[in-house]
């Protein structure tokens, strides 16, 4: 079992949290909008584990239209999910899954605001505190490390199905355990998720090893047109590169695809700072960032606007986008 494991959360904050939950008539749930596998993932963990327990609960996230990214379908659990119109103006007790702002749940941030208990289960060093409850712990290398101790407090054994959202969401969010977050405790508990009978080559390949053809046109795109800036970041090196709706007109091709392409740029040898600014359907730009540890991107997306973790954040941006990367450049150091 889990036992305090990230370190910062209270004990009497782990006992409020479950009596809360022994005590709604229902819970809901909430994730972050256009969530990732950290996001949904634990999200549709506790929603299972809930379920186990026989407490009444749902869960949604934010976004109009109402859609799962395509690589994350495969999650157990989603016949919890409903569209945010169908989540109470004021619920009792709500949860909120890897959100590191209110305004991170999109059309659900003004219910959550009016939400008798709001207990926030975030791992973002960027979290602003919103909330009546809080279990963030940045030193978590997944909001789905927290999510697992809430579950071991519940007394709730791990069935196969919410091991499998628990490592989803950690192996998206420490890179397939290549982060710097992976530590110890982190492959103990992939330990105890994989000793369910996940398969965790087939759930690798719903992750990384599926595309459709026309993403392959898209990304030689984005390659074709990458900048490398080798005086920025203090002469440590940038690359970056974007994705206009323009691009994914052409060949058909939904904005949720175009996530994996910050992983091919930042790959670059010459560049300790991954950029990739990619167009969403509504015509704002989504900023992607990634360093490889010497340069704290989080607290330059924190200024723009975003937020995240020191070697990967992200942040919105109305600019063009040369002058969104030249913002963001200055504040680089």
């Amino acid at each position: 079992m889990l036992r305090n494991v990230t370190g910062l959360i209270a004990d009497a904050d782990w006992d409020h949290a479950v009596k809360l939950i022994e005590s709604a008539p229902q819970v809901h749930l909430a994730c972050h909008i256009v969530p990732d596998g950290d996001a949904l993932g634990s999200m549709l963990a506790l929603g299972l584990a809930l379920r186990e327990l026989g407490k009444p609960c749902v869960a949604s996230f934010g976004d109009e239209p109402f859609t799962v990214p395509r690589l994350l379908r495969f999650l157990p659990g989603q016949d919890l999910l409903v569209p945010p119109a169908e989540v109470p103006e004021a619920p009792r007790v709500m949860f909120t899954f890897d959100a590191a702002s209110a305004e991170r749940l999109g059309a659900l941030a003004a219910k959550a605001a009016k939400a008798e208990e709001l207990v926030v289960v975030d791992h973002h060093r960027s979290n602003t505190g919103f909330g009546s409850l809080h279990l963030v712990s940045p030193s978590a290398a997944a909001t789905a490390v927290i999510v697992a101790e809430l579950i071991d407090r519940l007394g709730v054994p791990f069935t196969r199905d919410i091991a499998t959202c628990l490592y989803v969401g950690l192996v998206t969010d420490t890179g397939s355990f290549r982060y710097s977050s992976t530590n110890r405790a982190v492959h103990e508990l992939a330990g105890r998720l994989v000793a369910t009978g996940i398969r965790t080559d087939e759930i690798a390949r719903e992750l990384w090893d599926r595309s459709p053809f026309a993403y392959l046109p898209v990304l030689g795109a984005a390659l074709g047109r990458a900048v490398l800036d080798r005086d920025a970041a203090g002469g440590r090196g940038m690359v970056w590169t974007y994705v206009s709706r323009a691009d994914r007109a052409a060949h058909d091709l939904s904005y949720d695809e175009i996530e994996g392409v910050i992983d091919v740029v930042r790959r670059t040898d010459e560049a300790e700072v991954a950029v990739v600014v990619k167009e969403d359907d509504e015509g704002a730009w989504q900023v992607s960032t990634r360093s490889k540890g010497a340069i704290d991107v989080g607290r330059a997306c924190a200024a723009l606007g975003g937020g995240g973790h020191a070697s990967a954040a992200g942040f919105t941006s109305h600019l063009p986008v040369e002058v969104t990367i030249a913002k963001f450049r200055e504040l680089l150091a």
